[in-house]
C-alpha cells in the first residue's frame, strides 16, 4: 500500500509521482479520517491524475476534492482483483460519495425436500446446505409466496413443517380448502403423491407444457373409465396452469436472464430487477441505492451490478444473461468477474431486439414510475414504510400491512375488524369485518383467534395476498392467540407484532410485542414508523367500533318478542301497550301475561321462558301469579 503524505495542504503533483502505473483501489480520505470515496482503476496514476487535471470538474467531484485531505492506494495484481476489493471496501466503509446498495441479505428460494417420503414445498432463505432441490433465487419473499400459493393450489403438495406433519391424527384445514392432499393421514398413496411432486418439479424447471400434456392424457383416461371427478380435477389444474403460464412467461423466450433497469433523478435512484428463469417471469423487485449528486444511469448500474451479484455468490444465483438500459463503463470487466463467479459465460447487454427489447422497456418504465412515486411521496407512506423496515428489522420493505382490532360492549355484539395498508395508503376495498359468534362474552382471546383464523383461511384460498406485517391491537396474550391461529393455518413469512398502549395510554408510549416472546420494542415518539403504526391501529379501531355500533343498534332495534313463535305484530302491540314497554313486560309473571287479550296460558309460558332465557316447559301449565311475578325480581 502506498499512502499519501498527511501534511496539509495536499500536493497532487508530489503525490502522483509516488503512484504506480498498476491496477488497484484508491480511497479519498477527509480531515477526520473518514473515507469519502472508494474507486478502482486499471492504471492508478492515470485515473487519479484525471481528478486534478480537469479544469472544471463535476459538482460531485469538486465537493469531494474540497473535503479530501489525503489519498490511500492499494495495488492489486489484476483489474478483476481491484473490482472485488472495491466492492468489499464499499460494503465495509460505506463512503459518502459512492453509490451504495443498502440491501444486504440472502435471497429467497423455493426448496423441495426430495429426500422425504412425502416431500414438502417450503420457503427458504440462507445457505443451501440441507438436502433437496432449490429453485430461484426469487426477487422477493412476495414472489416466493405467490409461487408457493400457486403450486399448493394446483399440485396440493404439503407445505407444513415435519413436526406438524408427523403428529396429525386428522387432516388439517389446508386439506379442507383444497390446498393439500393430506398424506399425513393417508388420504393419498405415496405413489400418487410422488407423481404430484414430480409435476411440481417439472413446472418449476420450466416444463409446464409437458405437465399440461400429462394432465390432459390423465383427464382423458379418467373420463374413459367414467371417473368424472378425477377428470374434473385434471381439467381445473390444466386451466390454472394455462392461466399462470400466460401471465408469467416471456413470450418467445427461454433460459435464464435478469433485466436490470435504473432511473436517476433529483439526487435519487430506483433500480428494478426482473428475474426470468426457464422462461418464467418470477417477478420484480425495486432497489433504492444511495447515490451521490450528479450520478448517471451507467454509473449507478455499474456499482449496482458489482454489489448485487457479488452478494449472491456464484452458480445459479447469476443468470447467463443480464439486460441493462445503459452499459456500465467497466462492462467487460464486470462480465469477466461475474463469469468467474458463476463458472460459465455471463453476458451484459443493452442493445437487444424483439421481446427482450419490449421487456427492457417495461423495466425502464417501472424504474421511472417507481422513482417518480418515491420523489413525490418523500415524507409520506413510502418513507414511513422504509422507516418501519428499519425499526422492525425486516429483511424487505413491507408492501402490505394488516391490523386487527376487537370491539364489543360488555361482550355484546362482538365484532372484529381487519384493515389493510399499502404504499398507496389505506386499501379500503380489502377491509373486512367479522361478526363473532360462539365465544364467551368478553373473551377477547377467543374472539381474536376466531377472527384471524377466518381471515387467513380466506386468504389462503386466494381471496387476497398475504400481508408482509400483521399488527394486533393488544399485548402478548393477543399476539400469542394470533400466532397460534397462523400456525394452525401454516401461514409463513408474516411478521407479527402486538401494539399495546403504554402505562399512561398516551400516544407515543406504545410498546410493540413481537411474536415468539422477543424483547418489547419502544420506538421514539417522533419516529415515522411509529406514526404509521398509530395510523393503521387507529384506523382498525375506528373500523371495528363502527361495525360494532351498527351491529349493536341493529340488535337493540329488534324486539325479543319477534323471535317467539305465535307472536305476530298485533299480539306484540297488545303486550307492549298492556305493560307500557318491554321492561315491565319482562317483570310480568305468566298469569299477568295470560291476562292480555289473545294470549293463552301456554303462549304466556313460552313468552315468559323466552324473555328469561329458560327452556320451554309446556308440561307445567299453572304457576301462582305471585310466584310468576317474584321470580324475575329476585
Amino acid at each position: 500500500m502506498v499512502d499519501a503524505a498527511t501534511a496539509a495542504p495536499f500536493e497532487p503533483r508530489a503525490f502522483l509521482r509516488t503512484v504506480p502505473h498498476r491496477p488497484g483501489v484508491y480511497r479519498m480520505v477527509d480531515a477526520g479520517g473518514g473515507v469519502l470515496y472508494v474507486g478502482k482503476a486499471a492504471d492508478l496514476r492515470k485515473r487519479l491524475a484525471s481528478y486534478f487535471r480537469t479544469a472544471e470538474p463535476a459538482a460531485k467531484t469538486r465537493a469531494m476534492l474540497g473535503q479530501m485531505r489525503r489519498v490511500e492506494v492499494t495495488v492489486t495484481h489484476t483489474e478483476a482483483e481491484a473490482l472485488l476489493l472495491e466492492d468489499h471496501l464499499i460494503k465495509e466503509l460505506r463512503p459518502r460519495y459512492n453509490v451504495l446498495l443498502r440491501d444486504d441479505k440472502s435471497y429467497p428460494y423455493i426448496r423441495v425436500t426430495t429426500a422425504d417420503e412425502f416431500p414438502r414445498l417450503a420457503f427458504h432463505r440462507g445457505p443451501r446446505r440441507a438436502p433437496g432441490r432449490y429453485f430461484g433465487p426469487y426477487p422477493s419473499a412476495h414472489a416466493v409466496r405467490e409461487s408457493l400459493n400457486l403450486l399448493q393450489k394446483v399440485f396440493q403438495v404439503r407445505p407444513c413443517e415435519d413436526g406438524f406433519f408427523r403428529n396429525r391424527s386428522r387432516a388439517c384445514l389446508q386439506h379442507q380448502i383444497g390446498r393439500c392432499s393430506a398424506p399425513c393421514v393417508g388420504a393419498i398413496t405415496p405413489e400418487r403423491y410422488r407423481e404430484d411432486v414430480g409435476r411440481a418439479l417439472a413446472f418449476l424447471e420450466g416444463r409446464a407444457d409437458s405437465v399440461i400434456a400429462e394432465l390432459g392424457a390423465r383427464m382423458e383416461e379418467a373420463a374413459a373409465r367414467l371417473d368424472y371427478e378425477e377428470a374434473a380435477r385434471c381439467r381445473d389444474r390444466i386451466a390454472s396452469l394455462r392461466r399462470v403460464r400466460e401471465r408469467q412467461y416471456v413470450s418467445g423466450e427461454g433460459g435464464d436472464l435478469d433485466i436490470v433497469a435504473a432511473a436517476v433523478r433529483g439526487g435519487a435512484a430506483s433500480v428494478q430487477v426482473f428475474c426470468v428463469r426457464a422462461g418464467r417471469n418470477l417477478g420484480n423487485r425495486e432497489f433504492v441505492p444511495q447515490v451521490p449528486p450528479g450520478a448517471t444511469v451507467a454509473e449507478v448500474l455499474g456499482a449496482f451490478l458489482s454489489q448485487y451479484y457479488g452478494r449472491r455468490g456464484g452458480g445459479d444465483a447469476i443468470p447467463a444473461e443480464i439486460l441493462v438500459n445503459a452499459l456500465p463503463e467497466d462492462c467487460a470487466l464486470l462480465e469477466e468477474v461475474l463469469s468467474a463467479q458463476a463458472g460459465r459465460r455471463v453476458a451484459i447487454r443493452a442493445r437487444v431486439r424483439g421481446e427482450r427489447a419490449r421487456a427492457l422497456r417495461m423495466a425502464v418504465l417501472n424504474a421511472r414510475q417507481a422513482l417518480g412515486m418515491r420523489l413525490s411521496s418523500r415524507g409520506g407512506t413510502a418513507a414511513r414504510l422504509e422507516s418501519l423496515r428499519e425499526a422492525l428489522a425486516l429483511e424487505e420493505t413491507p408492501r402490505r400491512l394488516e391490523c386487527f382490532d376487537i370491539s364489543h360492549t360488555m361482550g355484546e355484539a362482538a365484532t372484529a375488524a381487519c384493515v389493510v395498508f399499502t404504499a398507496a395508503g389505506a386499501l379500503k376495498s380489502d377491509y373486512r369485518r367479522f361478526n363473532l359468534r360462539g365465544i364467551a362474552a368478553g373473551d377477547d382471546y377467543a374472539a381474536l383467534r376466531q377472527a384471524v383464523s377466518r381471515r387467513y383461511t380466506r386468504l389462503r384460498s386466494g381471496e387476497a395476498p398475504l400481508p408482509d406485517v400483521l399488527f394486533i391491537d393488544g399485548g402478548r396474550g393477543q399476539v400469542e392467540q394470533a400466532r397460534r391461529a397462523l400456525e394452525e393455518l401454516q401461514v409463513e413469512g408474516v411478521a407479527l407484532f402486538g401494539v399495546a398502549k403504554g402505562p399512561a395510554r398516551r400516544p407515543g408510549d406504545e410498546v410493540l410485542h413481537p411474536a415468539g416472546g422477543g424483547a418489547p420494542l419502544h420506538l421514539a415518539p417522533d419516529s415515522p414508523a411509529l406514526h404509521l403504526i398509530q395510523e393503521i391501529r387507529d384506523e382498525a379501531h375506528r373500523f371495528a367500533i363502527a361495525g360494532h355500533r351498527r351491529r349493536r343498534a341493529r340488535a337493540r332495534g329488534t324486539s325479543p318478542l319477534e323471535a317467539i313463535p305465535g307472536i305476530g305484530p298485533q299480539r306484540r302491540r297488545r303486550l307492549l301497550r298492556a305493560f307500557g314497554g318491554l321492561r315491565e313486560l319482562v317483570r310480568a309473571g305468566v298469569d299477568d301475561l295470560a291476562g292480555v287479550e289473545g294470549i293463552s296460558r301456554e303462549l304466556a309460558q313460552r313468552i315468559y321462558d323466552a324473555l328469561h332465557g329458560e327452556a320451554p316447559s309446556p308440561g307445567t301449565p299453572g304457576m301462582p301469579a305471585a310466584a310468576g311475578r317474584e321470580a324475575p325480581r329476585r
